[in-house]
């Protein structure tokens, strides 16, 4: 096993971590007392379930609150802590907290699994992660609690508390309140200042990364000397919640009353960017609004995040490396650093592949299901960004589509330079430099 591990390069081990935490995640579903009926799922929604619970992504063809027992929801809690903070981060947390030695492969492997800069210090980074994933899931439990257990009882409320708490933070999306309306998600709480406000701080301090934490705890409030990657992160991360939110505010949501209108365009422009949740009914939005959240959820959070999608750090290279070439520019840059011609082509290649994965499933399913092409594109981009919004043709799905969507849920989540890079390793590059000719473009 270790001589297996070792001829394993970073991206391998990540893509299988993932793989057998699902496979794992499958089998314990499968269980007669995974479900309220004592039957057990079948290996198609277990399957299903368990990839979206470790990818946190939130789409389900059973409703979590209804269909599941108490133990299956335990075991859904867990896949998604395991998944949001990353199978690697656990292993590596779990195996310092035994007292083993962390082997340089293991550093180098967790290096690239949070997209940190450099191995030296990786293990006490992995220690504040762990430290600060207690502390916000906590105190998100905490400020919660109040409102479920006003409604639910205490021991229920509690529960809830805690389940909702941990799958906002991992942006998961994954609820309980069908326990009311089966796969209602949290409309019934449209007006809730303290749901609405914990749920949106949950999902975009677990989506900024890691290593943004670290600048913050840092550097606290002092902007200038943040890293360049936190920079563009929490630039764009604000734009692209306020921008969404002030175009549903005057056009989503505007016959709403002013309480529950601002509460409902901030939440669905956090929310579309991988966490899940909803708090509007998303099958009254415009077609305009639907791509909105389409173009969102293919963004999704940032590097090294509980989040998914292509990353909001790909949409910022791509938009100036645009305004680089509108300005005839030679290089991209922010904040007065360059950016590397590399990191220009990785981000060229992932939003490639997002685009090709999102089109590609929707289409295939649109054509197998006989269904609006929208609606299909819009569930396949929640599927590859990790998000988890659906418009309700989930659960009607047949094997054939929730097999697409798996793939695109496993394939947003390891990361697409992940899975390129497991694939092609091994492989030696090639360094002679073939005759160059000018190609027109645009």
């Amino acid at each position: 096993m270790r001589s297996i591990k070792k001829r394993l390069s970073s991206a391998q081990i990540i893509i299988l971590g993932f793989a057998a935490a699902i496979l794992l995640g499958c089998l314990l579903l499968m269980l007669p007392f995974s479900t309220r009926d004592r039957q057990g799922a079948s290996f198609a929604d277990a399957m299903f379930t368990a990839t979206s619970a470790v990818c946190v992504t939130g789409l389900i063809v059973q409703d979590t609150a209804t269909y599941w027992s108490t133990f299956g929801q335990v075991i859904i809690l867990a896949l998604i802590q395991v998944g949001g903070m990353g199978v690697v981060t656990v292993a590596v947390a779990l195996a310092a907290i035994s007292g083993k030695k962390i082997s340089l492969k293991s550093r180098s492997t967790m290096q690239e699994a949070i997209s940190a800069p450099k191995v030296g210090g990786i293990v006490r980074l992995t220690g504040f992660i762990i430290r600060m994933t207690v502390f916000f899931e906590c105190l998100g439990a905490v400020v919660m609690a109040p409102v479920f257990c006003k409604e639910f009882g205490p021991l229920k409320g509690c529960w809830y508390s805690v389940f909702h708490a941990i799958s906002a933070f991992c942006n998961a999306g994954f609820d309980l309140m069908g326990s009311k309306t089966p796969y209602s998600s949290l409309t019934s709480f449209i007006g809730n200042p303290v749901i609405n406000i914990a749920v949106m701080a949950l999902i975009v301090i677990g989506g900024i990364g890691f290593l943004t934490w670290d600048d913050l705890k840092t550097n606290k409030l002092r902007f200038q000397k943040y890293r360049m990657q936190s920079k563009v992160i929490l630039v764009t991360t604000l734009l692209l919640i306020t921008l969404p939110a002030i175009y549903f505010f005057f056009f989503e949501f505007s016959d709403a009353p002013l309480g529950e209108r601002i509460f409902s365009s901030l939440f669905q422009s956090v929310t579309t960017r991988t966490a899940g949740f909803n708090t509007a009914d998303l099958t009254a939005v415009s077609e305009a609004g639907l791509a909105i959240m389409i173009l969102l959820m293919l963004v999704g959070g940032s590097p090294g995040s509980t989040a998914g999608g292509m990353k909001t750090t790909t949409l910022a290279v791509m938009l100036s490396t645009a305004v680089s070439v509108f300005r005839r520019k030679e290089h991209t840059h922010f904040y007065g650093r360059r950016v590397t011609d590399d990191t220009v082509r990785s981000a060229s290649t992932v939003l490639t592949m997002y685009l090709t994965l999102f089109l590609t499933g929707g289409c295939l399913i649109s054509r197998i299901e006989g269904l609006p092409l929208l609606t299909c594109l819009f569930e396949t981009a929640s599927a590859v960004g990790t998000v988890g919004l659906t418009l309700g043709i989930t659960p009607q799905l047949g094997l054939v589509s929730r097999s697409i969507l798996i793939l695109l849920m496993y394939f947003g989540r390891v990361g697409g330079l992940t899975l390129i890079f497991a694939t092609v390793s091994g492989n030696q590059s090639n360094t002679a430099r073939l005759p160059q000719e000018k190609l027109t473009v645009g």
